[in-house]
């Protein structure tokens, strides 16, 4: 598999972030532009079935968890630090279950290792009703999707997506019909034999629902030397919702 991505920086650390469902990598560039000055190479990449990576096989942990080991051999990346937010977040996790000694340190952003209900119910259905191949401005994509999605931003962060192809109309970067069969596999628990003694970084939005106090005690129990940082003003899209104070916290975590 080889994964689309970007590379940021020249020298340092290695950083390698992955996206959320319905994201790709552009949606980072902000924040790894802003980390590689602070001396790390990030690597930004697209997940399968979503940016320009391939949008083939399965969407399961275990076979993202693959696509990101093979992405780290093929970089020839020793010991990197891996950061993932939302379903990004579970595939650094099943990676580090995985291969525990293979990174330096792990950050996840607004998701825990436990199983959710299937979501994103009513947005697929907007999403897949949107008729691409007719509309002919992102301003009526944005009509139409809100009627499912009353929240501006996260209609602004979906049609980031949607591109005008070169012979008329317009697609989405994501494989809309695998995230529709798959999406209960986004929410699949990420399980483990035995502790991952990696330092890690689970960073919450205060407004978020994902990761609740009381799942606090079984993430310990996966990860042991794990720290929990909580953003104020911010929901599940932390990073975007308060991006300075995101970098904040992250930068005070890696360089400690």
């Amino acid at each position: 598999m080889q994964l689309n991505y970007k590379k940021i920086g020249e020298t340092g650390k290695p950083l390698v972030i992955l996206h959320g469902v319905f994201g790709f990598l552009d949606n980072w560039l902000t924040i790894g532009k802003t980390i590689s000055e602070q001396g790390f190479i990030v690597y930004l990449v697209d997940q399968r079935h979503h940016g320009r990576s391939p949008h083939e096989g399965s969407l399961d942990f275990p076979t993202l968890a693959a696509d990101l080991k093979e992405f780290l051999s093929q970089q020839n990346l020793d010991n990197p630090i891996l950061l993932g937010h939302s379903m990004g977040g579970k595939t650094v996790m099943e990676y580090a279950v995985n291969n525990p000694d293979t990174l330096e340190k792990l950050v996840v952003v607004d998701i825990a290792p436990k199983q959710y209900p299937i979501h994103h119910t009513k947005l697929l259905k907007g999403l897949n009703a949107l008729p691409v191949e007719e509309i002919e401005t992102r301003q009526q994509a944005d009509d139409f999707l809100s009627k499912y999605e009353p929240i501006l931003a996260v209609r602004q962060f979906l049609l980031k997506n949607l591109y005008r192809k070169e012979e008329g109309g317009f697609d989405w970067r994501f494989n809309l019909p695998v995230l529709t069969s798959d999406m209960g596999k986004v929410g699949a628990e990420i399980t483990a034999s035995k502790p991952v003694e990696t330092s890690t970084l689970f960073i919450r939005g205060a407004k978020s629902d994902y990761i609740l106090d009381e799942d606090w005690d079984n993430i310990l129990k996966i990860f042991p030397n794990a720290q929990l940082d909580t953003i104020e003003n911010a929901g599940h899209w932390v990073q975007a919702e308060q991006p300075k104070v995101f970098v904040e916290h992250l930068l005070n975590y890696l360089n400690s």
